[in-house]
């Protein structure tokens, strides 16, 4: 599967951050430029794009999703940051650069281009945009599996299950997710040590995929 970033198209009535305050209820600081409070309803899982756009390849619910210059910005429970230390550490990555972080409580993100709206270039964008009629909540990637709209966090229960329950899969939990992108940051790092001009020697670094 191949993932393009859409390109805005014309643009819509209001402003961007009524868009979000209204539209979303999010919180925002209106800039210039508009940011989007982190730590409230979403903490945000930030890595670079080349890993971002593999671990898309991978996962096709992950929430809410983002594109900032060569940054991808993961949208995910709030109170997820505070635990990325140790869930590292847990899934034995701790201590590996990974140039992956997260942005919680106090933090703020720049706030993405709307669909539909007309952005200057190099703006973020939203590649996997939230959606209205299902609370952002139910939809983050999270240490619980069952979301708020009933769907199973890992896909990993049946369809029979999901039906049983009345809910639809939304995604990954937080922890398959961390996983996965600490894996895709590890392989874009060494994959750049390798390459013509890259820093640092590959066979120096630990192959500890999971």
């Amino acid at each position: 599967m191949v993932l393009t970033v859409p390109q805005p198209r014309a643009p819509l009535d209001g402003s961007l951050a009524q868009w979000y305050e209204r539209g979303l209820g999010w919180a925002v600081s209106e800039g210039p430029p508009v940011q989007l409070l982190t730590g409230l309803r979403f903490d945000v899982l930030e890595l670079p794009a080349s890993a971002g756009f593999a671990l898309l390849e991978r996962y096709e619910r992950t929430g809410p999703v983002a594109l900032v210059g060569r940054r991808m910005r993961l949208l995910v429970a709030a109170g997820s940051a505070d635990e990325l230390p140790g869930l590292l550490d847990w899934l034995e990555w701790g201590g590996v650069a990974l140039d992956l972080r997260a942005i919680g409580a106090g933090g703020r993100m720049t706030a993405p281009v709307p669909p539909g709206w007309a952005g200057s270039r190099g703006a973020a964008v939203w590649l996997r945009p939230p959606e209205p009629g299902c609370e952002i909540e139910a939809r983050l990637p999270s240490f619980t599996g069952v979301t708020q709209c009933g769907g199973f966090g890992d896909g990993d229960v049946s369809d029979a299950s999901r039906a049983a329950q009345g809910g639809r899969a939304a995604g990954l939990s937080l922890v398959r997710l961390v996983a996965a992108a600490a894996t895709e940051c590890h392989r874009a790092r060494l994959f750049h040590a390798k390459s013509p001009g890259g820093t640092g020697n590959a066979g120096t670094q630990p192959f500890c995929f999971s």
